[in-house]
């Protein structure tokens, strides 16, 4: 009886460890994706703090739950085949941005360099100057304080209207939650946009574990800034190195499948995509990581 009930209280235990409840603060995020053209894009981002940490990402996988949800179950009654691939939606932005609450001592980032994911411990330190200018930014009472970061100036607007010292991106150490920051030469602007509660958080989207259970794990490869940077670089330099080493000249005069063309015309034309892509996004937030 007194082992059922050890294992009764290990499992409630568990259970109630498992369910989290997340502060969630939506960002706006305003940003030039090329250095040369004065043309701004906007995307929805999230910040959710937790107990012991917070986590910042893009919110376009999570804004898709719903959806794939509704495909899996109507899937699961009717039987049929589904494939994700249609119905999700590729975010802009792949990093995600772990820091740990409330210190901020560790700051763990996610972001991919071409094909693959790596995770590294970032060291993120501010030299905040807070200054007595106050401004009304939405519904929020804000003061003004700057820093540098990245190899650019930063303008900040922080509230104590909650009692939060974080922020989007790596941003945080004010005595205040962000509700604004933009760079001086406005390549990049976050903007608070309203918060909810997230009852039974799951850091984990259902998007991405739907995906997943499609046989696409993506494990983060544990590596060093340095090394990511290195990674990142020799992909934006080459960006279809790996592919191009496994191809012969042989199997680069075949013909592909049901097309007029052989596997090297295939071939450059994908890497000229690819090269395309890459060259739309060539200003990155931080200017002092290796491009």
């Amino acid at each position: 009886m007194k082992k059922l009930l050890l294992v009764l209280f290990v499992v409630s235990f568990a259970f109630i460890q498992a369910q989290q409840t997340a502060n969630r603060f939506f960002y706006e995020f305003t940003f030039k994706p090329k250095k040369q053209i004065e043309v701004t894009d906007k995307v929805m981002t999230i910040l959710d703090i937790l107990d012991k940490k917070s986590v910042y990402e893009d919110f376009t996988t999570r804004a898709q739950d719903s959806i794939v949800k509704n495909v899996v179950e109507t899937a699961a009654k009717t039987g049929q085949r589904y494939d994700l691939a249609g119905y999700v939606k590729v975010p802009k932005f792949d990093h995600k941005i772990t820091k740990s609450y409330p210190d901020m001592e560790k700051v763990y980032v996610q972001d991919w360099a071409g094909p693959s994911l790596f995770g590294y411990n970032d060291v993120v330190k501010f030299d905040w100057k807070i200054l007595n200018e106050k401004e009304k930014i939405g519904e929020y009472n804000a003061q003004k304080a700057t820093t540098e970061f990245g190899g650019r100036k930063w303008t900040a607007w922080f509230s104590t209207d909650f009692p939060f010292q974080d922020g989007p991106y790596k941003f945080y150490g004010l005595p205040g939650l962000i509700v604004k920051i933009e760079d001086t030469e406005k390549n990049f602007s976050w903007v608070l946009q309203g918060n909810k509660k997230i009852e039974d958080y799951d850091e984990v989207s259902y998007t991405q574990r739907m995906v997943e259970r499609q046989d696409m794990v993506f494990t983060p490869i544990q590596t060093t800034k340095e090394k990511f940077e290195k990674a990142l670089e020799s992909y934006r330099s080459d960006p279809l190195r790996r592919l191009r080493q496994k191809l012969t000249p042989e199997m680069m005069s075949e013909m592909v499948p049901g097309e007029n063309r052989t596997v090297g015309e295939m071939f450059r034309e994908e890497e000229k995509k690819e090269k395309a892509k890459i060259d739309a996004y060539n200003n990155p937030i931080e200017i002092l990581l290796k491009k």
